[in-house]
């Protein structure tokens, strides 16, 4: 057997890149464990990453990306390894090495600093220009995690959450309070928390508020508004690899819903008087969840299935469906939202990066139609404030949040409603023409506006 030398330390031999095919494994996992025995690990353990120790990379000398500051560089991997644990615990499920996903962060880190002064616009396309990029330029961190049978798409996920991470952290930027949105809407607030998804929010009854986010902690975390005041955050258990979904079909009812460690979609719910435990409802989903009900005791999930496409399970009161396939490309997550009896109305970023649409009309399902209004640089959040009516929300080229409607009779075109935001939002509407909407900000907090 020939060996490629390893990408990461040109100086030793990798015992599973082989030089006729790079993409495979040449041994079992058994000889794999074998090899990178307690001593090769010894070697990387908490001290690695020290000041005095990154005489390693003088391999890379003559490479630009790791021409930083050390210091910087360290900084920035400490916010990386309390931010994104819950990605080291993902990548250590396909076996691969704790050091080696931090020798990739790293290095994602060093190119992001050398490299992000060559492009201009704001955040989200500045990840989007890096990533592609880094595709050309660090192919080594693709195929390495290839190897070990990583979806492609969950690493230009993971790749991109790092690499935004960085841009909105460099030389420890603080966030400025949004701007003043457009008329009839409130200033933003800051809630607090410390979140590594996008939110999820439902509604109960009018003025009640219930927001979840994933912690830091990879478990869900509940936030409520009960009319007159917030409440703390609580830990509500369960580690998620997704954002979490939420929605209410009844008076002090909520179920809940995320990607578990399985990649499956995972349930939990309040009944009125306590929170159930987590069930494994299958499947194999590459996005977080979204959810609506039209009814009491009904439930219409959705998430993006390995095919890309929209996949569909629904519970009818007594039993849960099957998962559906109801096609289309999404390169989002979905939301969903219903405004009447028997109708749902699901929204997804599509292959061009532009909104798009398909309904249920309480006898099929209508095509795919693309609402165009230019690009979007997150999945959707949909809302609606009455019959036939649609709100829709999602982060700009600029990273400020968007909002276009449906007046039941045309589309509006996208408005700007100002703030930074770093996450999909999160929207709901709990009577008359109320909306309340969330994501994260800059500061990894909830943020909060609303139209009363």
């Amino acid at each position: 057997m020939i060996y490629m030398k390893c990408p990461m330390n040109p100086s030793h031999e990798c015992p599973f890149y082989n030089a006729r095919n790079p993409y495979l494994f040449p041994y079992d996992m058994d000889d794999y464990d074998d090899y990178f025995d307690d001593d090769y690990y010894d070697y990387f353990d908490d001290g690695y990453y020290d000041d005095d120790l990154f005489d390693y990379y003088d391999y890379f000398d003559d490479n630009d990306f790791t021409r930083q500051s050390p210091q910087e560089i360290n900084r920035m991997m400490n916010l990386i390894n309390r931010q994104f644990s819950n990605y080291y615990t993902e990548l250590q499920g396909y076996r691969v090495p704790r050091w080696m996903v931090q020798n990739i962060f790293r290095n994602i880190v060093s190119y992001v600093l050398q490299n992000q002064g060559n492009y201009t616009g704001a955040i989200p396309a500045k990840t989007n220009q890096l990533l592609n990029s880094m595709r050309r330029d660090m192919q080594w961190a693709f195929t390495t995690l290839r190897g070990f049978g990583v979806p492609n798409n969950r690493i230009n996920e993971i790749f991109r959450d790092i690499i935004r991470f960085i841009l909105e952290n460099i030389d420890d930027q603080v966030p400025v309070p949004p701007t003043p949105p457009v008329t009839g809407w409130s200033q933003w607030e800051d809630l607090g928390g410390v979140l590594t998804s996008a939110p999820a929010v439902a509604s109960w009854q009018p003025n009640r508020l219930d927001v979840f986010a994933r912690g830091q902690n990879n478990a869900l975390w509940h936030k409520w508004w009960d009319g007159s005041r917030w409440s703390n955050w609580e830990d509500l258990g369960g580690v998620l690899t997704s954002a979490p979904a939420a929605v209410s079909w009844g008076r002090n009812r909520i179920d809940v819903f995320g990607r578990g460690q399985n990649q499956s979609l995972w349930h939990k719910w309040w009944d009125g008087t306590r929170w159930s435990q987590w069930e494994d409802l299958g499947g194999v989903l590459t996005s977080a969840p979204a959810v609506a009900s039209w009814q009491p005791n009904r439930l219409d999930v959705f998430a993006r299935g390995q095919n890309n496409a929209l996949w569909h399970k629904w519970w009818d009161g007594s039993r849960w469906s099957n998962w559906e396939d109801l096609g289309g490309v999404l390169t989002s997550a979905p939301a969903a939202v219903s405004w009447g009896p028997n109708r749902i109305d699901v929204f997804g970023r599509g292959q061009n990066q532009s909104l798009w649409h398909k309904w249920w009309d309480g006898t099929r399902w209508s095509d795919w139609e693309d609402l165009g209004g230019g690009i979007i640089n997150s999945g959707p959040a949909a809302s609606s404030t009455g019959v036939n009516r649609l709100e829709v929300f999602a982060q700009g080229q600029r990273g400020d949040l968007l909002m276009r409607t449906w007046n039941g009779t045309r589309w509006s075109n996208w408005q700007s409603l100002g703030g930074v935001i770093t996450s999909e939002p999160a929207a709901v509407s709990w009577g008359g023409n109320r909306l309340d909407v969330f994501a994260r900000g800059r500061n990894n907090a909830l943020w909060h506006i609303w139209r009363s």
